[in-house]
């Protein structure tokens, strides 16, 4: 009897042991994983090259514990809405200070979390084959009022330059066709919209064929890999400063004393605000994350060559974090730390 007694002490000691153990781990498994039990919606535009950069806040949302349905697309205006609304979690690509008036129209700050900057720096504007450009002496924006400069980039025979432009809906739309009303370009230039991607694809074929091209771009992006500023194409200027809404008064000029017309642009995270303020181990990851505009381009080229399906680009971000390991960590650290 005396050793069926001691076993089962022993058993009720190993079970109280086991729930002591059990109670112990809870706490910092929940701080390990912060968001286990949140789905979390994210959002991106119809450009597939900012897909990288959403997949990374994914990976890292994951690690956190929060599970991540797919990306659903939505142009910028509307996807702000939706982030406002709570229909969509985050989205990665807010250029801020082109997206401006998307965010205020949205509900600015009152609806929407954005803190901390994704990518910094990047540039837009407008480029002409360097060939044109010496031959003609072509540098600024304003040249094309002249319709024999404007003809030299028409390639539908109307006599007018063909840009090649902004995808309807974005805010790159909005500023080009203030540019035309502003520098008086509406007789001699043709903003050409639709898919970006099919529309830049035309225009380096046609760059490759000799022809002369004028078009409208931003970094970090892949096109200039392809058509290197400087080597292929030039970068033009513009008379002067004069952006739409909330920006009317801003100058675009750069530290250097160039101005194409927009200004430079970070890349930042924007998130429903409701949501960041329940969960700050993900409103923490927001506004900590940083790639730099050489990442992305290097990503983005990739894509170009062929790597462009969705398991190529998870590789492509796998590999950079890799890469940046202690970085990532890092990040997850301070996220993990705000939840506490």
């Amino acid at each position: 009897m005396t050793h069926v007694t001691d076993l089962k002490t022993l058993r009720g000691l190993a079970t109280t042991a086991g729930l002591a153990l059990a109670l112990a781990s809870a706490p910092a498994l929940a701080a390990d994983m912060p968001g286990e039990g949140v789905t979390v919606v994210p959002l991106k535009s119809s450009i597939a090259e900012e897909t990288f950069q959403t997949v990374l806040v994914m990976k890292a949302l994951e690690e956190l514990g929060y599970t991540v349905e797919p990306i659903k697309e939505l142009e910028y205006a509307a996807a702000h809405v939706a982030i406002a609304n709570g229909d969509g979690t985050f989205l990665a690509d807010h250029w801020d200070p082109l997206h401006i008036d998307f965010f205020n129209q949205a509900g600015g700050e009152d609806k929407i979390y954005r803190e901390g900057v994704y990518a910094p720096q990047g540039l837009q504007g407008y480029l002409i084959d360097k060939k044109t450009a010496d031959e003609h002496g072509i540098t600024n924006l304003g040249q094309l009022k002249d319709p024999e400069i404007a003809a030299l980039f028409d390639n539908n025979g109307d006599g007018k330059a063909d840009l090649s432009g902004c995808t309807p809906g974005w805010g790159c739309e909005k500023v080009i066709e203030h540019h035309l009303d502003a520098y008086e370009l509406r007789d001699t230039v043709t903003h050409n919209q639709g898919s970006y991607s099919a529309i830049i694809a035309d225009t380096i074929t046609r760059y490759e064929q000799g022809e002369s091209i004028l078009y409208y771009t931003w970094t970090p992006y892949w096109i200039s890999g392809v058509l290197v500023p400087g080597e292929d194409v030039v970068w033009l200027n513009v008379p002067f400063s004069s952006l739409p809404g909330a920006r009317e008064d801003v100058d675009t000029s750069l530290p250097d004393g160039s101005n194409y017309g927009f200004q430079a642009n970070d890349q930042r995270i924007v998130a429903n605000r409701a949501f960041a303020e329940a969960n700050p181990a993900a409103a923490k990851l927001f506004a900590v994350m940083q790639i730099s505009s050489n990442d992305i381009s290097a990503q983005n080229l990739k894509m170009r060559e062929g790597e462009d399906s969705e398991a190529d680009i998870a590789r492509h971000a796998d590999a950079w974090i890799a890469a940046h390991q202690d970085t990532w960590n890092a990040w997850l650290d301070e996220a993990r730390a705000a939840a506490e």
